[in-house]
C-alpha cells in the first residue's frame, strides 16, 4: 500500500496428512535445493508437496525446510560494525542464538539481512528507501534491534523481527516469484502484541521502483488496525490484503461483520490471490487450532488482472510507506494458489512448532520485565533490579543486557544503575542465564530526555542570536516553518521536551510538535510545526554540547545563515559547531 496525501484509498504432521499432499508435481529450483525425505517437515516442504513451492522463505526463528542448515539472518554490532550470521541448532531446527547473546553484550545489534532459505537466494537487506524516505542514511530504512523481540521456540531462546516505524527490508527483482497475474500465496507469523493503524506493516510482493505504480501492482499481507476505506466492524487488528492503493479485508475494502479482529500472541496470517478472479484471507492462532477464513471472493473492481511486481518486502508499503509497526517471525511467498489442504497442513505444522513454548528437557528461565523506564541526561537513575526465576532449584542466575542507554550498566546480579549520557528512546534486552546454560530474556523501553541547561519546559533560546524559537503569530497552521524572535515568554515560545523526545508547544487550544518537514534528512530541510504523530522526524535530542539534533536525520537545528534577525527561519543543517546551532531550553 502507499501512503499518498490524497489517499485513494507452523508433534509432526500426521503421516496421513502428508500423504494427502505428497502428490507428483513439478518442483521449482527453490524446492529442489532444500527438499528432504526426512520425516519432520517444514512449512515449505508442505507447500512444495502441494504443488505450490516457496519461492521465498524468510525466518529468524527456525528453518522452514527439513534439510535447511544455512544462515537465518545477519546481525551487526554498533561497537565495531562487525557482522555475524545466525544459523540453526540442527538441520531443520530452530535458531542458534547463544553466539548472538555474547556477540551483542554491552553494545547494540541490528538485523541487517534476513536470508532466503530457498535456492533462489532472495535475501532481504535493509531497504534503500523509496518515495517515502526512511530515517537511515540517504533516506534508507533502518534495521530492527536484533535483541528487541526475544521469543521462546520449542524451549529455545530465539528472536523475532520487531518492526518499528522506519524499519524495512526488501529485495528487488526477486527470482522465481509470481508476477503479473500469476497465482500467488503468502503467509507469515506475526502477533497482536504490536499493531497500529498506519501504513504499512506488510510482507509480500511490491513494486521494484519503490513507488506507487498503480492499482493491483502489489500482493502482500498487511497486518494492523487500519480501516483504510472506513465502515469497518470491530477494531481489529485484521489480516488484510495490500493490493496497492488499498488494504483490503474484503473486495469492497472493509472487513465483513463476522471478521472483527484477531487477538493471539502468535498469529498465522495467510493470503492467496489467483490473479484474475479471487483472493482469500485466512488467520489462526499459530500455536493451536485451525484456520478461519476472514474473506474469500472476487477481486476488487478494477483489479483483474493483477499486475504484481517482483520486489519482496517486509515492514513497509510498496512505496516505502514506513509508519506501520509489527512483529515478524517467519513468512513465505509461494508460486501458485495453495490448496486449502496445503494451508491446513501448514497451520498444523505451525501449531506443532512450539512458538512461545518453554518446554524442553532442561531448565526454563523466566525474566520479569521491570516495565518501561524513563530518565534524563545527567541525572542518576534510581537503580532498577531485574528479577528472574528458574524452573530448577539451586541455580545461580547471571544477568547481562544489551541496548541500555549510554551511561547505564547492569551487574551480574541484575541491578541496573548509572547516569544517562545521551538522550533518546532505547530498547534494552536483559538476559539471565543459569549454570546449565538455560537462558531467558525480557525487553522494555527506556526513554531518556536530552539535557542541555535548563528544565524540560520553557523557551528554547537560540544562543548565537540571543532570541527564542518562535511559532510565527501563534499559528496553528500545519506545516508552518519556525523562526527565531525576541524572547517574550508567550505560549508560542514555550516548548516542552517530553519523555517521547518530542518538542511540543500549545497554541490556540492545540498541542503541536516540532517536525522535520516531509521526514527530510538533508541539509536545508524546513523545521515546521505539525500534528504530533510519534514519528522519528518529530523526535529531538537535546545534547550536552548545546546542539539539538533530529533523531531521524542526525542533523542539527540551525538558524538559517547564522542570522540574528527577528523572523530568521529555522532548518536542519549538518552539525558544524556554529553558534547558530547552539540552544538552551528553559
Amino acid at each position: 500500500m502507499s501512503l499518498i496525501p490524497t489517499i485513494r484509498r507452523r508433534t509432526r504432521l500426521l503421516a496421513a496428512c502428508l500423504t494427502a499432499v505428497a502428490i507428483a508435481v513439478p518442483v521449482s529450483a527453490a524446492a529442489t535445493a532444500t527438499a528432504s525425505a526426512a520425516t519432520a517437515q517444514g512449512p515449505c516442504d508442505i507447500y512444495a508437496a502441494g504443488g505450490t513451492p516457496c519461492e521465498t522463505a524468510h525466518s529468524t526463528t527456525r528453518a522452514m525446510f527439513a534439510a535447511y542448515n544455512g544462515p537465518l539472518y545477519q546481525i551487526q554490532r554498533s561497537s565495531d560494525n562487525t557482522t555475524l550470521d545466525i544459523g540453526v541448532l540442527t538441520p531443520g531446527g530452530v535458531a542458534s542464538t547463544a553466539a548472538q547473546t555474547s556477540f551483542c553484550a554491552n553494545t547494540t545489534c541490528t538485523i541487517t539481512k534476513i536470508y532466503d532459505q530457498t535456492a533462489n537466494h532472495n535475501d532481504m537487506p535493509i531497504s534503500w528507501g523509496g518515495l517515502w524516505k526512511g530515517p537511515g542514511p540517504n533516506g534508507s530504512d533502518i534495521g530492527a534491534n536484533a535483541m528487541a523481540l526475544p521469543v521462546m521456540m520449542a524451549g529455545h531462546q530465539t528472536y523475532g523481527v520487531k518492526v518499528t516505524q522506519g524499519v524495512g527490508y526488501r529485495v528487488d527483482n526477486a527470482k522465481g516469484v509470481p508476477t503479473g497475474s500469476q497465482p500467488e500465496g503468502v503467509y507469515m507469523v506475526t502477533s497482536s502484541n504490536l499493531v497500529d493503524q498506519w501504513c504499512c506493516f506488510d510482507y509480500g510482493s511490491g513494486e521494484n521502483s519503490h513507488t506507487d505504480t498503480g492499482n493491483a501492482t502489489m500482493n502482500a499481507i498487511e497486518w494492523g488496525t487500519a480501516c483504510w476505506f472506513g465502515g469497518c466492524s470491530g477494531s481489529g487488528p485484521w489480516v488484510e490484503a495490500d493490493l496497492e492503493n488499498g488494504m483490503y479485508s474484503s473486495n469492497t475494502g472493509p472487513n465483513p461483520s463476522s471478521y472483527q479482529g484477531v487477538h493471539f500472541p502468535f498469529v498465522t496470517a495467510m493470503e492467496k490471490n489467483n490473479g484474475t478472479s479471487n483472493f482469500t484471507i485466512k488467520y489462526a492462532n499459530a500455536t493451536s487450532g485451525g484456520l478461519t477464513t476472514g474473506f474469500s471472493g472476487p477481486l476488487p473492481n478494477g483489479y483483474s488482472p493483477m499486475k504484481v511486481d517482483s520486489s519482496i518486502l517486509l515492514g513497509t508499503g510498496g512505496d516505502n510507506s514506513n509508519n506501520g509497526v509489527g512483529e515478524f517471525f517467519e513468512g513465505a511467498v509461494t508460486a501458485g494458489y495453495p490448496s486449502d489442504a496445503t494451508e491446513n497442513a501448514v497451520q498444523a505444522n505451525l501449531a506443532a512448532s512450539g512458538y512461545g513454548s518453554s518446554s524442553t528437557s532442561g531448565n526454563t528461565v523466566t525474566v520479569t520485565s521491570p516495565g518501561n523506564q524513563s530518565g534524563a541526561v545527567g541525572t542518576p537513575i534510581t537503580a532498577v533490579q531485574v528479577q528472574a526465576s528458574d524452573s530448577a532449584s539451586g541455580q545461580t542466575l547471571t544477568y547481562s543486557a544489551t541496548g541500555l542507554p549510554p551511561g547505564l550498566s547492569i551487574s551480574s546480579s541484575g541491578l541496573i544503575s548509572g547516569t544517562p549520557t545521551s538522550g533518546g528512546t532505547f530498547s534494552p534486552v536483559v538476559s539471565a542465564t543459569d549454570t546449565t546454560g538455560a537462558t531467558g530474556a525480557t525487553s522494555f523501553t527506556w526513554s531518556v530526555s536530552g539535557g542541555s541547561s535548563g528544565g524540560s519546559t520553557g523557551p528554547l533560546h537560540a544562543v548565537g542570536a540571543g532570541k527564542c524559537l518562535d511559532d510565527p503569530n501563534s499559528t496553528t497552521t500545519l506545516g508552518t516553518q519556525q523562526q527565531i524572535y525576541t524572547c517574550n515568554g508567550a505560549a508560542n515560545q514555550t516548548w516542552t521536551h517530553n519523555s517521547s523526545n518530542e518538542l511540543t508547544l500549545s497554541v490556540g487550544g492545540s498541542t503541536l510538535c516540532l517536525d522535520a518537514n516531509g521526514k527530510g534528512t538533508t541539509a536545508g530541510t524546513k523545521v515546521i510545526v505539525y500534528s504530533c504523530n510519534g514519528q522519528t522526524n518529530q523526535q529531538w535530542n537535546l545534547n550536552s554540547n548545546g546542539t539539538v539534533t533530529g533523531v531521524q536525520s542526525g542533523l542539527c537545528l540551525d538558524v538559517t545563515g547564522a542570522s540574528t534577525a527577528n523572523g530568521a527561519l529555522v532548518e536542519l543543517w549538518t552539525c558544524n559547531g556554529g553558534s547558530n546551532q547552539q540552544w538552551t531550553l528553559g
